[in-house]
């Protein structure tokens, strides 16, 4: 059925208090939004409707949404404009106008003023796993009995009691994948809540890029360097397996 072009497009407005500026670093990404600032006042306009009806929208704390109609703004469903539209406002993109900046003292908060954790959220986006980690205890006779050209194409280091793989293709093993994102492993099915932030880390706490960052979905991280990992064979992990033994 065609589509109905009569059909209105909204055009979405919003406002915030500037007090509540860090709260939106859950949307910056969205470059489609414009800021403006005025007073004490944060406005913002762009938005779609899937954004204005969106999880990250109604989270922010006395956020006001409007309906831009002939120059005057209305509350959703309201019949009696609230206010003026603004004129004279400077916009700039969101992604601009909010500078990320790295917390002197917490490697783990990232954000406006220090005050937004570094967290993953689920990703409906599908990645290629390129490392597993793996319960040493429930791998030892697989690994062993495994093809020698399946692993040869792959890397491996002990982490405590778990044996983390990289390589493609990975091995056919239980345990939690994970995929490559600018040099950070991010589990299967997550990325950072704030897209642009990997490269930004890498500079950060991987400035030589000589590490590989193993993430957990709660936002703490691993550092593993990675001259540290060796080539997979069944002699190099019965050497690494007897050598932990001893210890």
């Amino acid at each position: 059925m065609a589509k109905d072009l009569t059909e209105r497009i909204i055009d979405f407005w919003a406002e915030l208090p500037r007090a509540d500026e860090d709260f939106l670093g859950s949307i910056r990404d969205w470059k489609n939004i414009q800021i403006a600032v005025e007073d004490d006042t944060i406005w913002l306009k762009g938005f779609t409707e899937e954004q204005a009806v969106s999880p990250e929208v109604q989270q922010l704390p006395d956020f006001i949404l409007y309906e831009l109609r002939n120059g005057l703004l209305f509350k959703k469903s309201a019949l009696v404009p609230a206010k003026k539209i603004r004129t004279a406002l400077l916009w700039s993109p969101i992604d601009k106008a909010l500078r990320l900046v790295f917390p002197p003292s917490n490697q783990n908060f990232f954000g406006i003023k220090e005050k937004i954790k570094i967290q993953l959220k689920p990703s409906t986006e599908e990645q290629p796993a390129v490392a597993l980690l793996s319960l040493i205890s429930q791998i030892n006779d697989m690994v062993i009995a495994l093809p020698k050209f399946k692993l040869e194409r792959n890397e491996w280091i002990v982490i405590e009691d778990k044996a983390l793989f990289l390589g493609i293709p990975l091995l056919s093993l239980p345990g939690k994948t994970y995929w490559e994102k600018d040099g950070h492993l991010l589990p299967t099915g997550f990325d950072f809540e704030f897209k642009n932030l990997s490269p930004l880390l890498q500079r950060k706490y991987n400035e030589h890029l000589d590490q590989w960052l193993l993430w957990n979905e709660d936002g703490s991280y691993l550092s593993i360097v990675k001259k540290d990992l060796k080539k997979l064979s069944a002699s190099s992990y019965r050497l690494t397996q007897k050598a932990k033994e001893w210890n």
